[in-house]
Formats: structure tokens, C-alpha cells, sequence
């Protein structure tokens, strides 16, 4: 997407102020800032809103879809890499069809703590000593997820809830991430089970490092000890089947072409504990790597099995 003219927020109490839509695109909706938003539990950081074609217009209620990297999200030129999800593009296109319950979406930026942020703090209770400590020195100290997950659930969504027309409750409320979003992303719902009906977690960073591990054998050691905590964790703490939504994809290349063993027993282990294809799903694509441009390309997917919509 092109810059958008956006409306500035002053803090985490203000209520949102009118901004505009593109003139060049106003099927698009708009995006509202929530510039540096302070927290009790986590650094400060940038929200960015977005309101779905309509929404100024009519007085219905949406569902809620939070993600993670905001700045991944909807404009090409703030984000890092040159490239987006085009999440206002997929969204609109897909409410529009029919194939969605339009959403709005909160895109939560990140802070030079994202990967400790990110860790599942339950994963690293999990790791045999040696290991926490190795992950805890690579990613500079304790997780701090839990507190961003506070960030989250006590702070930024009684925000939203508040300022917009929201409907509020965990049937109606999705979280999704990609790589250490992806892992973030599915430990809310363990977290939260109350607050998250559904997960999208795409290109999942499964391995937590891929280097300083150079001989085969110190490679095949790490990566059987971590499977092991991971299905653990997963048996443990996922909430029970049938009542919330859980998504996994990745692609082949780049990054992606470590996920398939971890990505393969975790999943039996998903599918062992009951859960089933109507809630649960895992997907590969052949040739897709690990960026923006890739997770663009098959947005579709994750959107339309966690935002479903209504049966008529």
C-alpha cells in the first residue's frame, strides 16, 4: 500500500481522531496511529489501527484480528525490508466476496526487544538447563513475553475495545504473527484462552537458532531436544480442541527449509491431543520463502480459517 494520511493519537487513553481514507483507494478503509503507546508491562511502541471499508458509515460491530510487526502490515515504506502484507488489501477483497467476517485489525509494532518478546516464556521453563541458558544468552536474557502478552490483554485491547466498535468476545477476537510472531502468537492462545479464539501462526520459528551450531551431530542433538520440549508444551498447554482456531503454514526455501521437522512432529502431537481438521490446520508451500512477499502471497489462507464467516 501507498502512504496513507493518518490520523495521531496523543496516548493510551485518547480516543481516536478522524482521519482519511485514500482518495485513490477508499475501498481500502483507513488506518488510525496510536503513536508510542505506553504500557505498564512492556516498552513503548506504535499501533496502527485499521478500519474496514464501511465502518465509518454504518454502526455495526467487528471482530478483532491482532498481529504482530505492525509495521510489516499495510505500507511497503515503513516497513524494514521494502515490502508488506497488504493486509487492508486481502481484507477488504475477501469481506467484499463474502469469504470473511470483516475484521478490523490492530497491528502492533515492534521494539528492539522483539525477540525477547516473542520467546514463549513457557517454551524456555520447558528447555533442560544447558540449553535455557544458551537460548537466553543468544536472545539477551529472560523472555519477556508474558509481560507483552499483559500488554496485550490488560492494556491495548480494553483500548480498542473502547475507542471502536468491537465485537469483544473470544469467538470474535483472532491473534497471528509470522516466524517469532508465529511462536508468540500460539502462546497466547495457550495463555489466553479466554481472550484468543484463533491463532495464525505463519512460518513459525521453530528452531530458535540456526547457527553456532556447525557439526551435524550438535545440530541433530539440539534440534531432538527441542522437539521434545516443544511437543511437551504443546500437549500441555494448548487449551482443549473444539472451541478455538489454530493455524500453521511455511514455506520450503530460505529460512523456512529448517521448519519441516519441527513443523511435522509438532503437529502429531496437536492432532494426538483431538484436535481436528475443522479447527486445526497445517499447511506447506512448495517454494515459498521466508519474507513479506511470500506471507502476502498466501494471506488469503489464514484469514479465511480464522475469520469464517457466519453460517446464514
Amino acid at each position: 500500500m501507498r502512504l496513507h494520511r493518518r490520523a495521531l493519537l496523543a496516548g493510551l487513553s485518547a480516543l481516536p481522531l478522524a482521519s482519511a481514507a485514500r482518495a485513490d483507494a477508499p475501498t481500502e478503509g483507513r488506518l488510525v496511529e496510536h503513536p508510542a503507546m505506553a504500557s505498564a508491562h512492556v516498552q513503548p511502541r506504535d499501533v496502527t489501527v485499521w478500519l474496514p471499508p464501511g465502518y465509518d458509515a454504518s454502526d455495526s460491530a467487528y471482530p478483532v484480528l491482532y498481529m504482530h510487526d505492525g509495521q510489516n502490515l499495510f505500507d511497503a515504506g515503513r516497513a524494514p525490508y521494502g515490502a508488506e502484507w497488504g493486509v487492508d488489501e486481502h481484507v477488504a477483497r475477501l469481506a467484499a466476496n463474502g469469504q470473511i467476517r470483516t475484521p478490523i485489525v490492530v497491528g502492533v509494532g515492534n521494539t528492539p526487544l522483539r525477540l525477547r518478546e516473542y520467546i514463549p516464556a513457557n517454551l524456555i521453563r520447558a528447555l533442560p538447563e544447558d540449553m535455557r541458558a544458551d537460548v537466553q544468552a543468544i536472545y539477551g536474557g529472560e523472555s519477556l513475553s508474558d509481560g507483552y502478552l499483559r500488554f496485550l490483554v490488560e492494556e491495548l485491547k480494553p483500548l480498542i475495545d473502547g475507542a471502536y466498535r468491537t465485537r469483544p468476545g473470544r469467538d470474535d477476537t483472532a491473534i497471528m504473527g509470522s516466524s517469532m510472531g508465529g511462536l508468540i502468537s500460539m502462546y497466547a492462545l495457550m495463555r489466553h484462552p479466554e481472550v484468543f479464539g484463533g491463532a495464525g501462526c505463519v512460518s513459525t520459528h521453530w528452531p530458535i537458532r540456526i547457527d553456532q551450531l556447525t557439526d551435524p551431530a550438535d545440530l541433530d542433538a539440539w534440534r531432538e531436544r527441542l522437539t521434545a520440549a516443544w511437543t511437551g508444551v504443546v500437549r500441555a498447554d494448548l487449551p482443549p480442541p473444539g472451541r478455538h482456531r489454530l493455524y500453521f503454514d511455511r514455506g520450503d526455501e530460505t529460512l523456512d527449509a529448517f521448519y519441516a521437522e519441527f513443523q511435522s512432529r509438532i503437529d502429531a502431537a496437536i492432532r494426538s491431543s483431538g484436535w481436528t481438521p475443522d479447527r486445526f490446520r497445517s499447511l506447506v508451500f512448495p517454494g515459498a520463502e521466508h519474507n513479506e512477499t511470500s506471507w502476502n502471497a498466501r494471506l488469503d489462507v489464514p484469514l479465511t480459517f480464522l475469520l469464517p464467516p457466519l453460517p446464514r
